[in-house]
């Protein structure tokens, strides 16, 4: 596994990097991963609107800044993500602003279809959802923990949309939207907060 971490760190981006890329691919009208299509090119282009705005109106919470600013070691974040990912463009905001408040914390994002090894040690479910954070300690390079690829009341939306209508389709997506818009991304902080917390005591 340490191997396979270390090698997707050859070929990572930092967030403006990654943010330079979804700019980047929406102006053109391209995508990143292995399925180019006009659907995931238009998901490209949404996801740079709307990480565009996250960028500069997310705020994290009071306690998240608290937590972050006594966060005892020193962390690397590796973020699973694609340009055309819906629910990347929400949760990798969010892992950013929570990266920034703590000198402990180094942010590195890769992408799903380049690192598929990677990839297959965090599946969900077998499947290779994404975005999946990937916490690890610095000092020993094991991982501590990982997020993702939904906090819980996504997670839930989705469910019970799909055992009421049998399908995820563009409705539920824009459903799954505005509950990211609604939530501000309060409940990702405080899933990943719980993570760090639970990790940090057990060392």
């Amino acid at each position: 596994m340490k191997t396979i971490i270390t090698n997707s760190l050859t070929h990572s981006y930092t967030y403006k990097e990654y943010r330079d890329l979804v700019a980047h691919y929406a102006l053109e009208g391209k995508t990143s991963g292995n399925t180019q299509t006009p659907d995931y090119i238009n998901y490209t282009k949404l996801n740079e609107a709307r990480m565009h705005r996250l960028d500069k109106t997310l705020q994290i919470t009071a306690q998240t800044s608290d937590f972050l600013a006594q966060l005892n070691g020193d962390f690397l974040w590796i973020v699973i993500a694609e340009t055309w990912c819906g629910d990347a463009a929400q949760v990798t905001p969010v892992i950013h602003k929570m990266a920034e408040a703590s000198a402990h914390i180094e942010l590195r994002i890769v992408l799903r279809d380049e690192q598929e090894e990677l990839m297959n040690l965090f599946l969900t479910n077998g499947t290779k959802s994404i975005p999946k954070l990937i916490i690890i300690d610095k000092n020993t390079f094991e991982v501590i923990a990982d997020f993702g690829p939904r906090p819980a009341g996504a997670k839930q939306l989705i469910v019970d949309y799909k055992a009421a209508h049998g399908v995820v389709d563009e409705t539920a997506k824009i459903e799954l939207q505005k509950w990211y818009l609604n939530n501000k991304g309060v409940e990702i902080q405080n899933e990943i907060i719980a993570l760090l917390e639970n990790a940090t005591a057990k060392v």
